[in-house]
């Protein structure tokens, strides 16, 4: 394996902080030699500074997006850490759905956002407790919307399928052949549950506001990579996106004190969530 010179691991973090918003801090080489290390093979570099300035002369953006895949590769599994999704169950969507049918709704609108959704599993998680849930879904208007800085990973999401170690990773059995179908030795995410999500790329370093408002917004352990001048940017930025009386869902290990003063948090059994404060 190439190791990573420490000029070159203060030149290369720098770049990726700029294109991606993570920060490397010294005692990151090893992730920057185990993950890019097989790129540096693949584009025939000597070095991690051959890398960079490879990057820098790719008008196409192609190495970029390589390097943000291989950087961003992370921890992502079906029903992940289970509280936020029996938050979300017994909860948030009652509590939310009772709201909006109060308000004379006859098709009631559920909007719900992953902000770093990786692979698909937390918003196919996510439709999947819907449909437990509401059970017929024609009299609900849902919108799920999956979001990644890496284009293999919005890839992997749209496709909707996994692998069998992938499958056995947080899905419960009767979820599985409920809502999977088996094919070629991969499972196959149901039509039903695929057509509530759509997947995009996107950047949270960038600007979003288009992206309209939404009734939940899960963005957990993305924002633990950024420095805090940049959790208070995306924080800010993700109250615009949220509609009044929303709910922020993040990383049970994360918290938004001193960061997010706007928010307020919410406490039910086990778990927070976080509303505007009024």
């Amino acid at each position: 394996m190439i190791k990573v010179k420490p000029e070159e691991f203060k030149t290369l973090s720098g770049y990726i902080h700029n294109i991606s918003g993570i920060y490397l801090d010294s005692s990151k080489a090893y992730l920057v030699e185990t993950r890019l290390g097989n790129l540096l093979k693949d584009l025939d570099c000597v070095s991690f500074a051959d890398l960079h300035q490879k990057a820098q002369a790719d008008a196409s953006k192609r190495i970029q997006n390589k390097i943000i895949d291989a950087i961003t590769t992370g921890e992502t599994l079906f029903f992940r850490d289970l509280a936020p999704f029996d938050l979300l169950q017994h909860k948030i969507l009652p509590d939310l759905i009772d709201r909006k049918k109060k308000s004379g709704l006859s098709i009631v609108p559920i909007r719900i956002w992953s902000a770093a959704c990786s692979s698909g599993q937390e918003i196919y998680s996510v439709a999947i407790v819907l449909k437990e849930l509401l059970g017929d879904l024609s009299k609900y208007q849902i919108r799920l919307l999956g979001t990644d800085i890496s284009d293999e990973a919005v890839a992997r999401a749209s496709y909707g399928h996994y692998n069998q170690f992938e499958i056995e990773r947080g899905l419960p059995k009767d979820k599985l052949t409920k809502y999977f179908t088996q094919i070629k030795g991969e499972w196959k995410i149901r039509d039903e549950i695929r057509a509530l999500a759509t997947f995009r790329k996107l950047n949270l370093m960038d600007n979003f506001i288009t992206l309209g408002k939404f009734d939940i917004i899960l963005c957990r352990n993305v924002a633990i990579y950024f420095t805090d001048q940049e959790r208070i940017k995306l924080f800010k930025k993700l109250e615009g996106n949220l509609e009044q009386k929303g709910y922020l869902v993040i990383g049970s290990t994360e918290s938004l004190m001193g960061i997010a003063p706007q928010f307020e948090p919410q406490r039910y059994l086990r778990s927070v969530f976080y509303q505007t404060k009024s």
